[in-house]
């Protein structure tokens, strides 16, 4: 019986070594499959980070182009409007410089002729005349004509003051001493105006 006993406990001494290596490989699998989702835990947290990182990245990105395709858009339209000024007012300076020559020339118109040959020379100035305000036409270059239209100091330079007379209200323009002229909407110069109280 000895032999049965001692065979029961070594049966029982392997089945408790089984169970205890058993157990100590499934705690060892135990242990790798934590120590693994750790990693892949870390691992996925690793991934995220940068990714959302990239994101943000992305629309700060994202937000600066808008913003300089919106600069790059004005700057163009900006651009355009000034190319477009330029080309408008090209003959500003050379028109603003003949103004002074057309006043000459309509003085000499106003003067009084007794001979055949100041006639002359005053029809040769009336064709010069007729000249210029075609080429002031042709520019966009137009006079002010301010009589009886209320005092307006962008379009008017009030030399003196009358009273105003009947049927005239105060504030309009009685006479003009000079005329002014406008380039498309940009004055050259403004007339000088005599103003009703």
């Amino acid at each position: 019986m000895l032999t049965e006993e001692t065979k029961e406990t070594e049966v029982r001494k392997e089945s408790v070594e089984e169970v205890n290596s058993q157990t100590t490989e499934t705690e060892e699998e135990v242990e790798e499959e934590a120590v693994n989702e750790a990693e892949d835990t870390e691992t996925t947290e690793e991934t995220v980070d940068p990714v959302k990182a990239l994101e943000a990245e992305k629309e700060v990105l994202e937000e600066r182009i808008l913003r300089l395709q919106a600069e790059i858009a004005n700057m163009q339209r900006i651009n355009a409007k000034e190319r477009q000024d330029a080309a408008k007012f090209r003959s500003q300076k050379l028109a603003s410089d003949l103004l002074e020559v057309v006043d000459n020339l309509e003085r000499a118109l106003q003067a009084e002729t007794t001979s055949e040959d100041a006639a002359a020379l005053k029809k040769g100035v009336e064709m010069v005349m007729s000249q210029l305000k075609t080429t002031f036409e042709r520019e966009n270059i137009v006079v002010i004509d301010p009589i009886g239209q209320p005092f307006d100091p962008n379009f008017h330079q009030a030399v003196s003051v009358m009273p105003a007379t009947d049927g005239q209200a105060s504030e309009t323009v009685l006479n003009v001493l000079q005329k002014g002229y406008i380039l498309h909407e940009r004055v050259l110069r403004p007339a000088m105006v005599i103003v009703a109280e």
